[in-house]
């Protein structure tokens, strides 16, 4: 397929982690797919693996460590927030989640990086509301920690409101009380 006068490739990997698997992208123009599993050899960048495990680092830092300091290491102090429910900041995310229950848990999933720009797909849980989120996390990456951040929301769906009949993240649903069934 062309696009253009330019073309380009797209390389996945999947990798297992813990609980379920974890698809890991590097996306460039889109032409040709290649699938490589974690046994074999990525064509990744350096510097978009390194922005890969820096948000995946940062997010559990900061969200399911509540290490507030180490997490100071991975947000930039002139952090630019663009999330309408987040106030401005490095100071405005931390505020938010000291304000979070305990029971606050960040889980990842799809992670998709194109240089400087890293997208997380994942579940927020336990946030004192009767639903999960569903986000997509987008953050620029500049010298070396997370610079600027964007994100959907969605609340998570039941199976019986799903009108797919599959949920929105991993291959399980949330009981009733929001617990990942």
């Amino acid at each position: 397929m062309k696009t253009g006068s330019k073309t380009g490739i797209v390389h996945l990997a999947i990798l297992s982690l813990s609980v379920g698997a974890m698809l890991v992208a590097s996306l460039g123009s889109p032409v040709q797919h290649s699938l490589a599993t974690s046994s074999g050899t990525s064509n990744y960048t350096a510097l978009e693996e390194k922005n890969k495990v820096l948000v995946l680092k940062a997010f559990d830092t900061l969200f399911n460590q509540r290490d507030y300091v180490a997490a100071e290491r991975y947000w930039s102090p002139n952090y630019i927030q663009h999330s309408a429910h987040i106030e401005p900041g490095r100071e405005g995310l931390f505020n938010l989640v000291k304000s979070s229950p305990p029971t606050l848990k960040y889980e990842p999933g799809i992670i998709v990086a194109d240089g400087d720009y890293v997208i997380v797909h994942g579940r927020f849980s336990g946030r004192g509301q009767p639903v999960n989120w569903i986000a997509a996390d987008i953050v620029h990456i500049k010298d070396g920690v997370l610079a600027e951040h964007w994100d959907v929301l969605q609340d998570e769906v039941s199976q019986e409101q799903s009108k797919s009949g599959r949920p929105m993240f991993g291959d399980t649903f949330p009981n009733s009380s929001g617990i990942t069934k």
